[in-house]
């Protein structure tokens, strides 16, 4: 029997296999506004076989989540819905209220402290750029959002229209509209991570380890002057953690 994980993000939805013991399978991913989505789906449900688990994380509508769980449950594999807890698998989460902190967030700290040592600065440079703060014994101490560089250039784009350029390369002082726009972006949400890990260091007393995931982490990897580790899968990771510790636990 094989344990479907999916992560509904904000653009994409996310799908891999995995075994316990012997981590995740592919990850197939598919915007959720592309005319391919459902066609892509339905491809992919063909493969799930009867008995199969899911478990589905999503931080997407509430219209989307339904049709996607509905398409599972119609298929006879019905997905357990990961939520956040403030005690999970290690980690104690800052947040006073579970629910106010999203999943993709929350699984992002159990696939962190899963992976070994830390203490953590988990980056994820999605729709939003988040921030987020776990310490050696797994206490979340917090953390940050912000726009991504994406919806920075978005912003500036929708408020002044002169300033609509698309592409663009970043470089430290950029001679072309196009590239000081994506040098603003990207310098802006480089400058924020840095800003937190010398925080971080200064709290804990000693410098954490960055993990950056999201579609735009390889970008931000090489515009910081910091060691990073790359774990574009880090919310699929959480959910296999998450999905085994319930296994565990009974619940």
């Amino acid at each position: 029997m094989t344990t479907w994980l999916l992560d509904l993000g904000n653009t994409r939805l996310k799908v891999a296999a995995w075994r316990p013991g012997e981590g995740l399978g592919e990850v197939q991913a598919w915007t959720h506004g592309a005319a391919d989505f459902a066609p892509s789906m339905q491809r992919w449900l063909a493969s799930v076989k009867p008995g199969d688990d899911c478990w589905l994380a999503s931080v997407a509508g509430s219209e989307l989540t339904a049709a996607v769980a509905e398409a599972l449950a119609s298929r006879g594999n019905p997905a357990a819905r990961a939520r956040p807890r403030p005690d999970c698998a290690g980690v104690r989460i800052a947040y006073a209220e579970p629910s106010r902190l999203g999943v993709d967030r929350f699984l992002a700290l159990l696939a962190a402290h899963a992976r070994g040592d830390g203490p953590w600065l988990i980056v994820s440079v999605g729709s939003a750029l988040t921030v987020d703060l776990l310490d050696a014994g797994g206490q979340h101490r917090g953390g940050l959002i912000a726009p991504s560089p994406e919806h920075m250039r978005s912003a500036l784009a929708a408020r002044f229209p002169a300033l609509a350029f698309a592409g663009g390369e970043a470089s430290d002082f950029a001679d072309d509209t196009a590239d000081a726009l994506a040098s603003g972006s990207i310098g802006a949400a480089a400058g924020l991570v840095e800003r937190s890990h010398r925080k971080a260091t200064r709290l804990l007393g000693v410098a954490p380890r960055v993990l950056l995931s999201g579609g735009g982490g390889p970008r931000l990897a090489s515009a910081l002057e910091l060691d990073t580790e790359l774990a574009p899968g880090l919310v699929l990771e959480g959910l296999a953690v998450y999905a085994a510790h319930a296994a565990g636990s009974g619940t």
